[in-house]
């Protein structure tokens, strides 16, 4: 038809999908000029071209659908600046949760990095200085089983999500020294995903400054049990005295990898020498 666009001609001119525009039409955001009453086809005026790339535009630039129409009801001017300003300070918050997702993105890339190093060493133990860190934190409950671990790991993340908490993207679990002395090692009292220090939670654990022994536990969690045998050994022949509960970080997990012989747990118990 004279002077208008058919839709394939609007997708193609505005490189938008057939199906955007099908689906704008339908919203109400951007209708056809006119509808062919025989065959449904739509048609589009040349001045709708502008129209859409308002539309477009304003997509791109982060608007809802809703909220692009309901500004395009009735904008002029000071309405359109007033909500590019709005807009801005939406862009900034964005900025800067991107900034903290990337330092915690590079900051797990470093854990598996250094953890890699250590898968060839046969689990040696070290003894290191651990930094103040905060955890937050869930119960386990009973009978203590993986399930009861993955749903305590569950309830952080929501946690995390629900109060917009600065977690890095790391699990982990606190094992009682007294079940790992027992022989249950897989049988933690605590999920956690370790945090930055904030006020906004009350289940928040902080880890104190100290020295720490740890090992590099390679494999599945079941197997775990070795790594703690070798560590208990040490500490004893090198006259450590174990002063805390085991504290797990998963450092290679489902994350990171499907494969489960792959997985990578720093486990780190708190220390004080023994020696006279």
């Amino acid at each position: 038809m004279e002077d208008l666009f058919s839709i394939g001609e609007l997708s193609r001119y505005q490189n938008i999908s057939r199906q955007t525009l099908i689906f704008y039409d339908k919203i109400g955001l951007f209708c056809p000029a006119y509808v062919d009453p025989h065959n449904g086809y739509r048609y589009y005026s040349a001045s709708q071209i502008d129209y859409l790339d308002t539309i477009l535009i304003m997509k791109k630039i982060g608007f809802s659908l809703d909220e692009i129409k309901e500004h395009m009801l009735h904008y002029n001017i000071d309405s359109s600046l007033a909500a590019l300003k709005r807009q801005v300070s939406v862009i900034d918050r964005q900025i800067q949760e991107l900034r903290l997702i990337r330092n915690r993105v590079l900051h797990r890339c470093g854990q598996m990095e250094e953890a890699k190093e250590h898968r060839g060493n046969d689990g040696a133990v070290t003894i290191e200085s651990q930094d103040a860190q905060y955890l937050l934190f869930r119960k386990v409950k009973a009978p203590y089983t993986l399930k009861e671990i993955s749903i305590a790991t569950k309830q952080c993340f929501v946690d995390s999500s629900q109060k917009h908490l600065p977690i890095y993207f790391q699990t982990g679990v606190i094992v009682p020294l007294k079940n790992i002395r027992d022989g249950r090692f897989t049988e933690a009292s605590m999920a956690f995903l370790p945090i930055d220090r904030t006020g906004e939670a009350p289940n928040i654990l902080r880890l104190p400054a100290g020295t720490c022994a740890c090992i590099y536990h390679v494999g599945d969690y079941p197997s775990i049990g070795r790594s703690y045998r070798k560590l208990l050994d040490y500490c004893a022949a090198h006259n450590w005295s174990i002063v805390s509960d085991a504290y797990e970080f998963c450092i290679n997990d489902y994350i990171t990898s499907r494969d489960e012989n792959e997985y990578i747990t720093k486990i780190v118990f708190y220390v004080e020498s023994a020696r006279p």
